[in-house]
């Protein structure tokens, strides 16, 4: 993992807890929303833009919740003179960067989804961690051992694998263009989101003032804000706004369950978000895309419970070598953990005899 304790600039108060609670933020956006997303597109839902807008425009739970947490903060501490917002400009600018390109992500995800079953989706993703992996060494030097090296690896070869033998996995009424267009779309989503989590890490260890939660969450409002406005803007180039009703009136599952699946799409992309910024907060940028690596033979399970997806040898295979990518990279964390806390006596005994001089 990266060691931040060397970043003056991130705040060393970070519980246990908070990692956990992260996790499982992350953990329920990043199966609950292929999921949603899928359901959308097999009823009758067909606006892409529409779905890049949903996966950010949950932006204003995380404005309700720093509102909500600034007055109940001042209402109990009798701090008057404690500002709401406590971003500097400096990172506004920074995360406006990274919400243009989150946004670009969104829709590179979205046109994936749409074409490729939860499925043969979930293990492109997968990719994401190789991607993830090289941005983070190249920006933030992350460290690797023998262990994530492997898993990396054994990673990268099992999204390769389905590759092979496509056609065997094509939606029926989808022709092999649309569905290798899906395929190149997904892993260039991948791609770029490997290289998003490392940004926003580097962007965490740059910032000119202490990084808490709270301002993790400020962060979090400007990326997502200017995410769903990249959202909007091809929403009115392709007119969806004027389409939305009328898709509605025709869709599978109903008018109200059509509106209903878009609020939860909203719902379980934010959860995404927040527990994605939170972990790389609390832990690194490969932390947060390991766990989203993890959570695909859980996703990969659902596609095949909800929609009937099929479940090839080719994926079989990819499954396999995902899973032993997770396994060594998690045993490697474990060596390195115990080797730590045989060293952090020795590491920490300095730190305290310097303080204590003072």
């Amino acid at each position: 993992m990266v060691n931040m304790e060397s970043n003056t600039h991130v705040s060393p108060h970070k519980s246990p807890l908070l990692l956990v609670l992260n996790c499982i933020l992350l953990s329920v956006g990043s199966c609950g929303c292929p999921l949603l997303m899928r359901l959308y597109f097999i009823h009758g839902g067909k606006r892409i833009w529409l779905s890049t807008c949903l996966l950010t425009a949950g932006w204003p739970i995380i404005l309700a919740v720093i509102v909500f947490t600034f007055y109940h903060r001042r209402a109990t501490t009798g701090n008057s003179t404690a500002k709401m917002f406590n971003i500097r400009p400096r990172l506004i600018v920074a995360s406006a960067v990274v919400g243009v390109l989150i946004g670009l992500d969104n829709y590179l995800y979205s046109y994936g989804v749409a074409k490729l079953p939860v499925s043969t989706a979930a293990l492109v993703v997968a990719s994401q961690l190789a991607f993830t992996a090289g941005f983070a060494y190249l920006l933030v030097k992350q460290k690797f051992s023998s262990f994530s090296i492997n898993a990396v690896v054994l990673l990268t070869i099992g999204s390769g694998v389905l590759a092979l033998h496509t056609n065997s996995d094509r939606p029926e009424g989808e022709s092999k263009r649309e569905y290798v267009l899906g395929f190149v779309m997904t892993l260039g989503a991948a791609a770029l989101w490997g290289f998003i989590l490392p940004l926003i890490e580097l962007m965490y260890q740059k910032a000119k003032q202490v990084i808490d939660y709270p301002l993790v969450m400020e962060i979090q409002l400007v990326m997502c804000f200017f995410a769903t406005l990249v959202g909007i803007v091809g929403m009115l180039i392709n007119n969806d706004f004027k389409a939305i009703p009328r898709e509605a009136r025709n869709f599978d599952l109903g008018e109200a369950n059509y509106y209903i699946i878009l609020v939860c799409i909203v719902i379980s992309s934010q959860f995404f978000n927040l527990g994605a910024g939170g972990v790389i907060f609390c832990s690194s940028s490969l932390l947060s895309g390991i766990v989203v690596a993890v959570l695909l033979p859980v996703t990969e399970v659902l596609a095949v419970l909800f929609f009937g997806e099929k479940f090839q040898a080719e994926k079989g295979v990819a499954l396999v070598l995902s899973l032993w990518g997770f396994v060594s990279y998690f045993y490697g964390e474990i060596k390195h953990s115990k080797k730590s806390e045989k060293n952090s006596p020795a590491e920490t005994e300095l730190p305290i005899n310097q303080t204590s001089v003072k």
